[in-house]
C-alpha cells in the first residue's frame, strides 16, 4: 500500500532537513551540508513493513513552482494522500510565499480533493515569543486556506517539536490505528503499566498509545513541560516476582483525583521527547560505539521504563509507576505480545 506525501515551502524552508532528520537518521548537526533540492525528489520510506510513504520533496525555487504549476500540474498533484507545506517563520517575501501557498492549495483542490494538509511553521528556534508568534502565523494561515481544513505546527530541527508534527501525520496515514490503540490499552492493562507507547522501528516517530492517540495533543501552539512530579517513597528492596499479566498485585488502588487530574503529571511532550532522545542514542550507539540499539531499561525512583522490540516493524515502551512491578514481568508480557501485534499490524494494512 502506497500513500503519496508532497512535501512543498520555498527554497532554503528546511524542507530536505526535516527529511533528512525524520527518515534518514542524521541528527541536526549535520543538515547544514545538505544543497537545495532540484526539481522533484522521490523517496520511498517502507512504514510498518507493506505501508510505503511516497514522499515526493519538491523544491522551492521560483522556477520550479512555476513548472509544478503550470506543465507539470496533474503529476504533481494527482492521488495526493497528505500535502505538507512548510514555512520559514523568518522568510523575507511573505507576498510571494502565500501566493504559491494559495496556487498550490488550489491545484491540490482540483485534482485529490481528499487529501489531508499539514502546514509547518519551521525554524521556530529563531524567534523569541514563540507562543505568540505561532498563534499569528495559524491565524494567518488559516485565513489564507479559505475554509479548506488544515492543521498547523510550529516546528524546529534542534527539539521535539519535528517529531511532534511528524508522528501526527503519520498517525493519519495509519489505517485503523484506533486498533492499535485498543490492544496496547489491554497490554498495558495486563502490565498494571501507566501507559504504553508503540513506535515505528526506523523513524521512531509514534504510531498509537494506550492513553490519546498522538494525533489528539493540541498542534497549534508549544505546551511548555510541567514540573517534575513530587518524589515518591523509597522503592522496597524487595520485589514481587510474579508477572503482572497472571497475578496482579493485590494493594490498596490509589484513588482517582476528583477533577480528572494526570495522577502522575505526566509532561505533555512526552512522546514526541522520548522520539528525539531514543533517536540520538541510536545514533550515538552506531556511531561511537559501532553497536546495534536493540532495547533500553530505566528505573527510576518516580517511575520504571522498558524499552523493547515488540514486531520486526515497531518497538513498545511500556511505563509504571508501581514500584513492585519488575521490568522481567513487563519483558515477559512484550514477548507474549509479540504474535498477537505481528497478526495485528498485517491485517490493518491487508484491510487497507
Amino acid at each position: 500500500m502506497k500513500k503519496k506525501v508532497l512535501l512543498m515551502g520555498a527554497s532554503g524552508s528546511g524542507k530536505t532537513s526535516m527529511r533528512s532528520l525524520i527518515f534518514s537518521n542524521n541528527p541536526a548537526s549535520l543538515t547544514a551540508r545538505l544543497g537545495a533540492t532540484i526539481d522533484v525528489e522521490q523517496n520511498h520510506v517502507r512504514f510498518l513493513g507493506d505501508l510505503i510513504l511516497n514522499l515526493w520533496d519538491c523544491g522551492g525555487q521560483d522556477a520550479f513552482m512555476d513548472s509544478y504549476l503550470s506543465t507539470q500540474r496533474s503529476t504533481i498533484f494527482s492521488h495526493v494522500g497528505v500535502m505538507i507545506y512548510v514555512f520559514d517563520i523568518e522568510s523575507r517575501d511573505r507576498t510571494k510565499d502565500m501566493e504559491y501557498y494559495r496556487d498550490c492549495l488550489n491545484a491540490l483542490n482540483k485534482y485529490s480533493s481528499e487529501a489531508r494538509v499539514f502546514l509547518l511553521v519551521h525554524k521556530m528556534d529563531l524567534v523569541r515569543d514563540r507562543k505568540s508568534e505561532l498563534e499569528r502565523k495559524r491565524r494567518e494561515l488559516v485565513k489564507e486556506s479559505t475554509g479548506i481544513g488544515v492543521t498547523v505546527f510550529g516546528t524546529s530541527i534542534y527539539d521535539e517539536s519535528l517529531y511532534k508534527a511528524w508522528s501526527h501525520i503519520v498517525h493519519t496515514l495509519i489505517p485503523n490505528a484506533a486498533v492499535l490503540s485498543r490492544h496496547l490499552t489491554t497490554l498495558a492493562e495486563a502490565c498494571s503499566a501507566t501507559e504504553v507507547i508503540l513506535f515505528e522501528r526506523t523513524t521512531f516517530l509514534v504510531i498509537a498509545t494506550s492513553t490519546s492517540s498522538p494525533a489528539s495533543s493540541t498542534p497549534a501552539a508549544s505546551v511548555p513541560p510541567l514540573p517534575s512530579p513530587p518524589k515518591s517513597p523509597p522503592r522496597s528492596p524487595t520485589k514481587s516476582p510474579t508477572s503482572p499479566s497472571f497475578s496482579p498485585p493485590q494493594q490498596e488502588p490509589e484513588p482517582e483525583p476528583e477533577d480528572g487530574s494526570d495522577p502522575h503529571h505526566l509532561n505533555p511532550t512526552r512522546y514526541e521527547c522520548t522520539s528525539e532522545l531514543i533517536k540520538a542514542f541510536k545514533y550515538s550507539c552506531a556511531r561511537f560505539l559501532r553497536q546495534d540499539f536493540h532495547s533500553l531499561e530505566m528505573e527510576l525512583a518516580e517511575f520504571t521504563a522498558v524499552l523493547d522490540e515488540l514486531t520486526k516493524n515497531t518497538y513498545v515502551m511500556i511505563v509504571v509507576h508501581d514500584p513492585t512491578i519488575e521490568t522481567a514481568a513487563l519483558r515477559l508480557n512484550i514477548r507474549l505480545a509479540r504474535r498477537k501485534f505481528e497478526e495485528l499490524q498485517g491485517d490493518i494494512l491487508i484491510s487497507s
